[in-house]
């Protein structure tokens, strides 16, 4: 097959976006794995967890915190340094690991370990169909975060209604919100990734930490509603 400009230039694109998708799937990982060892590190020491679930004020500064880095990170990422940026990512991501480590109360370790591994197996499925696959999700996106907002509004009522059958609609559905998102997500970065300015490391970084940061939202979440959904409980 003869080499054309074209196909240089797609090879070109497509080498931009892979190198772009290495830096976001390593620092997701990155995150991923903080997040594991604060959140077994809390679980296994009584007086850490004491401190934390014994006292409300500090709940509700660390559930401060989640929302703040979040919102910091998304809306003024492309202010900060690539440090600062990567430091705020992985202050999130321990953070997250502290408050999460109530699921080793709440769950066996054998329902976590397995809730996991699907959640890991089905994250990648959808990552390599978004990776691969002809078709525009675009139109997806609007769909899901409708789907989102919903989603919320659902878990907050069930806070006062405590229903039993509620709470598995509420799983089966955020597994499929979630799954969707992980594809959706995934091309859109790729497509953000393939026009990647690669040399200015600077925003490359930056735009890699904002990329972790919504496949670690996506993976995290699909992670809950699986636990949630096939975990039981320790009663």
């Amino acid at each position: 097959m003869p080499i054309t400009t074209r196909s240089v230039a797609q090879s070109g694109v497509s080498s931009v976006a892979s190198l772009y998708m290495r830096q976001v799937y390593q620092w997701m990982t990155a995150g991923l794995a903080l997040t594991t060892v604060v959140a077994y590190a809390v679980a296994t020491s009584p007086s850490v967890q004491a401190a934390i679930f014994g006292n409300t004020l500090i709940m509700i500064l660390l559930l401060v915190a989640q929302f703040g880095l979040v919102i910091a990170l998304s809306a003024a990422v492309h202010k900060m340094s690539a440090g600062t940026a990567t430091g705020l990512f992985l202050l999130y991501s321990a953070v997250t690991g502290a408050t999460l480590s109530s699921i080793f109360v709440v769950y066996p370790i054998a329902s976590i370990a397995n809730a996991f591994l699907v959640t890991t197996g089905t994250f990648l499925a959808m990552s390599v169909y978004g990776t691969v696959t002809k078709r525009d999700l675009t139109s997806m996106g609007s769909f899901l975060f409708m789907g989102l907002i919903g989603l919320v509004i659902a878990m907050l009522v069930n806070l006062f209604l405590r229903s039993t059958m509620m709470d598995l609609i509420i799983s089966c559905i955020g597994v499929l919100i979630f799954t969707g998102l992980t594809a959706y997500d995934t091309q859109k970065l790729r497509r953000f990734g393939a026009a990647a300015p690669l040399e200015d490391g600077t925003a490359v970084r930056r735009g890699a930490i904002l990329g972790a940061l919504t496949l670690y939202l996506d993976f995290i979440n699909l992670f809950l509603m699986m636990l949630r959904l096939f975990g039981g409980n320790r009663e």
